[in-house]
């Protein structure tokens, strides 16, 4: 009977790892799709190398880091908690309660397009699992809460929070200094400059990120500590150790040459160089350190589950986990298998792209769509840094200053629409920086032995140099700070929600055993799927034609065939929220109103886009296209008084409905939808005109407008009749009368609109003409 029971234990912990190394292949796929930030923005940024050369580069660095790692994951094993002090039931549970929260929090991240610290959150989930079975250890032994030190790893915990503080504040000021530096010395006509000076810096770029490769990349792998005869029987980690400013200085040295080479001889872009060299060693190090993150704790409990089988019929209660506290290699097929996983998800991870837009939008060159809106926070440090940047150009002759402004100033360029979509987010100068001065940081970090993190080291240098570069300007740097403010707090996010969600998923599979697990692995796969679902369907939104386009023509002719399809899109969108507005009225569907309101929103924040980039569209106009301009503007007008009106009217009934207040009457309702009718009719009549650009059929429409004024009027007359004689409800007078007297507005400038286009359109000039002159 007890071999019976101990068989069912030894499945039972069987079907656990076999759970764990799933789960190990999903937490590759959502940590490569979260990491993949840091070694890709720069040079998808820059543009400077395409975007397939990129992803082979970074595939490269992937697998020979994979190939190449210690496999060793300390952390796991005994950095955060005393293995000694655990059996193996509650390092099981320790291990589950940590993958699942590491998933489901990556992919949360992910989901959102924010960049955040694998190494951060797999360290605090480890540490609030722990503590959770070390609490209900010491509550079950009756011990006192104090004796928790000596089942955590205090120290540790306290040592990587204060290096993330330490690692935000350095990588952005130092990022800042020498992206400052580098463009006073290289300016935007960094190709116009002496052939030693790209030489030159060409060298130090390469010296710093090979230092990086050798210190990152192979000094914290397995073969580093073996003795080689080629060295003198000396480990590479102890030459690289012995002969640091040797191997520098030659570096240096072989770098410059070979980059004047390049540059002189073969006339090569050595900023090309610098950033595919980059890439790569950003890539490697990723694969060869942070890989353990993603496999270490199912490699750890698979080594747990082998020595508990070997200790042939220990109870999984009694067994104690010291073997936790040795150092065992992984095997280099499962490196491998890993590295293929992470190039794969590389390759066909959407979500990775959306998370590498995010830090690429922070750090872009002039003007643009921002993401984040600003809050109270991040406009004092604007206020702030604007003060202190007024008092400080006191401290400099005027003629610095010049000179700075100088090198500072991007070279103003004329490019066709096309080449506008075309322009990199920042040039190869700072995208050289960004590599080299987050290759050093890390190579730092490394041989110090601090705690430090890839992303937040990379994140807050790709910042730091695009504040020094000045790419957040008075118009955009609000918007910038309160991104990277969000950012910041999502990371701090990440550590708290992990030492909680884990703490308490380790306490529900403490107290439900197998069938907590089988629930909880069931809600994992379920919110991941969901998570699928949604960001497939929010990337086909936006992939969607439904969206108004920016003018480009220079002729009154041209942006009135350009902007049809934008006036369509209105008019179709516009028909649908009006009605959906009495549909969820009458029916008192709160859900359909609240969609409603959000679609009216997303519809007028693009006409508020619209209405930002007139300075551009008017500085792109040449001096007999003035007529254009003013049609233009007019349009843009209107449009943003069809928003609001509509903005009004869903407002209005999504307000009355959550505000449970009484229906209106069947006769209001009977009324509303025959007002309904006539608007949709007038909508759909529209939108078929500009979207066949019908324009000379417009002049009818107009003519006839009489006739929807005048039942809109019949039905206010109507409500005033019955508001003297029978209507007792103040909240429905309120309502109806607001909704008819809006969709008067509605309907004068939706009037006003088509008036304009009918006026301005000219028959003799054919589609197909304006669009050669584009």
């Amino acid at each position: 009977m007890q071999n019976l029971e101990i068989l069912n234990m030894e499945n039972f912990y069987l079907y656990m790892v076999i759970a764990l190394a799933i789960l190990a292949i999903a937490d590759l796929v959502v940590g490569v799709s979260n990491d993949a930030v840091n070694f890709l923005n720069s040079a998808i940024g820059s543009k400077a190398i395409s975007f397939q050369s990129i992803m082979i580069i970074a595939s490269v660095g992937i697998a020979c880091g994979a190939i190449f790692s210690s496999g060793m994951m300390e952390v796991a094993r005994k950095g955060i908690f005393v293995p000694s002090q655990f059996h193996f039931d509650e390092i099981m549970i320790i291990f589950m309660a940590v993958m699942i929260t590491d998933i489901l929090l990556l992919d949360f991240f992910n989901t959102l397009g924010m960049p955040t610290s694998t190494t951060v959150s797999i360290v605090f989930e480890l540490l609030g699992a722990a503590v959770s079975v070390a609490i209900m250890q010491i509550l079950l032994k009756n011990e006192s809460i104090l004796n928790l030190g000596t089942y955590i790893n205090t120290a540790k915990a306290t040592e990587i929070m204060l290096g993330i503080v330490g690692s935000v504040i350095i990588a952005f000021s130092i990022g800042a200094f020498v992206q400052f530096v580098s463009r006073a010395i290289l300016s935007f006509h960094f190709n116009e400059k002496a052939k030693w000076m790209g030489a030159l810096f060409g060298g130090v770029a390469l010296t710093a990120i090979t230092y990086f490769i050798f210190v990152k990349g192979i000094k914290g792998t397995s073969y580093a500590d073996i003795p080689y005869a080629w060295l003198g029987d000396t480990t590479i980690k102890s030459f690289l150790e012995e002969q640091l400013i040797l191997i520098i200085v030659a570096s240096l040295v072989v770098w410059s040459l070979i980059a004047y080479f390049l540059i002189v001889i073969l006339k090569k872009n050595i900023y090309r160089l610098i950033i595919g060299v980059g890439t790569f060693a950003l890539a490697l190090a990723f694969a060869g350190n942070d890989l353990v993150n993603f496999i270490g704790v199912p490699i750890a409990a698979w080594q747990s589950y082998e020595a508990w089988i070997a200790a042939d019929g220990v109870a999984a209660t009694e067994f104690g986990m010291e073997v936790l506290a040795q150092k065992v290699p992984t095997p280099t097929t499962l490196l491998f298998a890993s590295g293929i996983i992470m190039i794969l998800t590389l390759w066909f991870s959407k979500k990775a792209r959306r998370v590498t837009e995010t830090e690429i939008n922070l750090a872009r060159e002039g003007e643009g769509q921002e993401r984040f809106e600003p809050n109270f926070l991040s406009r004092g440090i604007v206020r702030l840094a604007m003060a202190v940047s007024g008092e400080s150009k006191n401290l400099v002759s005027n003629k610095t200053r010049t000179w700075l402004d100088k090198q500072f100033t991007k070279p103003e360029l004329v490019l066709t629409k096309s080449q506008q979509k075309d322009l990199p987010a920042f040039d190869m100068v700072r995208a050289a920086v960004n590599l080299m001065v987050a290759g050093i940081l890390i190579s730092i970090a490394t041989s110090y032995k601090l705690p430090l993190s890839t992303t937040y080291v990379s994140f807050m240098v790709a910042m730091g140099t695009s504040l020094a570069d000045r790419a957040w300007g008075a118009e955009s740097a609000v918007y910038r700070v309160a991104g990277v403010l969000n950012v910041i707090g999502g990371w701090f996010f990440t550590a708290i929600i992990a030492f909680v969600s884990a703490g308490f998923m380790a306490w529900i599979i403490h107290v439900g055993g197998g069938a907590a697990i089988a629930v909880l692995l069931f809600i994992a796969v379920f919110i991941l799927f969901r998570n699928y679902v949604s960001h497939k369907k929010q990337s086909k939104v936006d992939k969607a034609e439904d969206r108004l386009q920016r003018a480009e023509s220079s002729s009154i002719q041209g942006v009135i065939h350009e902007s049809a399809k934008n006036i369509s899109n209105v008019m179709k969108r516009g028909n649908k929220i009006y009605s959906n507005a009495i549909k969820g009225l009458a029916a008192q569907d709160l859900a359909l109103l609240k969609k409603n309101k959000n679609q009216i929103i997303k519809l007028s924040n693009e006409v508020d886009e619209l209405r930002e980039n007139i300075f551009y569209f008017i500085k792109n106009l040449d001096e007999s296209s003035v007529k254009a301009s003013d049609f233009y503007i007019n349009v843009l007008s209107y449009l943003q008084d069809i928003t609001q009106s509509l903005e009004y009217i869903t407002k209005a009934t999504h307000k009355h409905v959550n505000n449970n207040h009484k229906k209106l009457k069947f006769t209001q309702f009977k009324e509303l939808k025959e007002v309904d009718g006539a608007v949709s009719d007038l909508y759909s009549k529209a939108n078929n005109l500009f979207d066949q650009e019908e324009f000379s059929q417009l002049a009818e429409i107009v003519h006839n407008k009489s006739a929807i004024f005048d039942l809109v009027s019949e039905k206010i007359q109507k409500q005033v009749e019955r508001t003297r004689k029978d209507e007792s409800s103040p909240k429905n007078t309120t309502l109806y009368f607001s909704l008819l007297l809006e969709t008067k507005d509605l309907l004068g400038a939706t009037m006003n609109l088509l008036e304009e286009y009918d006026y301005a359109h000219d028959a003799k000039v054919k589609p197909a003409t304006i669009s050669e002159q584009i």
